[in-house]
């Protein structure tokens, strides 16, 4: 049903463009415009593809003289392209290969802000593509701080604090091998918190959310010698997360995030001054919220999220069971030393 309607969309769409009292120019920018509203809505990949085929319609009525024109509907195509679930790195190259091929015209006639978006849209692809092997991640690292020559933190606060968190989650993605691991470690933080200056709960809700939940992720699993600190940093990152990210609003971004909090309680003593007392408590808590992710992932199809949640829930159960078994026999112990 929903790919009959896009199709139907579409149609529509191509009709409306096909407006001989308007510019084969006015046309393609009508095209490019209605591409965006496909991807503006609720993600699917019949609307991505839809997007596409826009896109491509756009190009082919574009006049060729119209070097700027063309070469934002190629970068919006980019985008399209980047945004849609595969399994293999297809699209990704093909987002690569039309921002590579739209910057040049973009840089020399179009706004610094469309050059700076293109740039921060090419490192995630190089990004996403180095996670595979098919690019650098220093490549990625290296758009990223292009494109922070234009998105400076006074002018473009969301954008700056976006590439902030895309500059730290670059660096985390390196393989820690040696000691530089560590500085990059800490360079992430930084990152992190730097782009959270610039942004605040009320105004950048989305990106705040963002920062704070990828701050937590950053903090729990640094290398460093202050593990339950970190911990209780990141618990109340998430907390900050949380306060944007609701079950009902945002289920999925909060399905990941008391997903990254269990992780971090699963770690942590329920009372940091006495850890030989244990973490029986914050077990729990972290199983109580891995079955709430699980069941919200398996609902909104995400189901390589479920998968692994499922496998944390039959390991905590497991770490659980050892705990209470050890638990019951000390006691029996006790009881049984006990003079009658």
């Amino acid at each position: 049903m929903v790919g009959n309607r896009v199709s139907e969309e579409v149609r529509a769409a191509l009709a409306a463009a096909d407006d001989h009292a308007a510019s084969f120019g006015e046309r393609a920018e009508m095209l490019m415009e209605m591409a965006m509203d496909f991807q503006q809505r609720p993600k699917s990949r019949d609307q991505f593809q839809a997007a596409i085929q826009l896109y491509d319609k756009a190009l082919e009525i574009c006049p060729e003289e119209q070097q700027l024109l063309r070469a934002r509907i190629i970068a919006r195509k980019g985008t399209a392209l980047e945004a849609i679930p595969e399994q293999g790195t297809a699209a990704l190259e093909r987002a690569r290969s039309a921002f590579e091929e739209a910057m040049p015209i973009l840089g020399e006639l179009g706004l610094p802000a469309e050059y700076a978006e293109a740039e921060m849209n090419l490192g995630v692809v190089l990004q996403n593509l180095a996670g595979m092997g098919r690019a650098r991640i220093a490549d990625a690292i290296s758009a990223y701080q292009r494109a922070l020559r234009i998105f400076d933190r006074i002018r473009y606060p969301r954008e700056f604090a976006i590439l902030q968190s895309n500059l730290a989650t670059a660096f985390l993605s390196m393989p820690f091998t040696d000691e530089s691991g560590k500085m990059r470690e800490a360079l992430a933080v930084q990152a992190f918190e730097e782009g959270l200056k610039v942004v605040n709960l009320i105004d950048h809700p989305a990106e705040y959310a963002m920062l704070q939940n990828n701050l937590g992720n950053a903090l729990q699993y640094a290398s460093s010698s202050h593990a339950v600190e970190n911990n209780l940093r990141a618990l109340e990152a998430y907390d900050e997360a949380l306060k944007v990210r609701g079950r009902n609003t945002a289920p999925v971004e909060y399905a990941n995030t008391i997903s990254n909090r269990a992780n971090c309680l699963w770690n942590l003593p329920d009372d940091p001054a006495e850890p030989e007392r244990g973490n029986h408590a914050n077990l729990a808590q972290a199983r109580r919220s891995y079955i709430e992710a699980h069941t919200i992932f398996m609902a909104h199809g995400e189901l390589d999220k479920a998968g692994m949640v499922a496998t944390a829930i039959e390991e905590i159960e497991r770490e659980i069971l050892a705990l209470n078994a050890i638990s019951n026999l000390s006691r029996a112990n006790g009881a049984s030393e006990c003079p009658c």
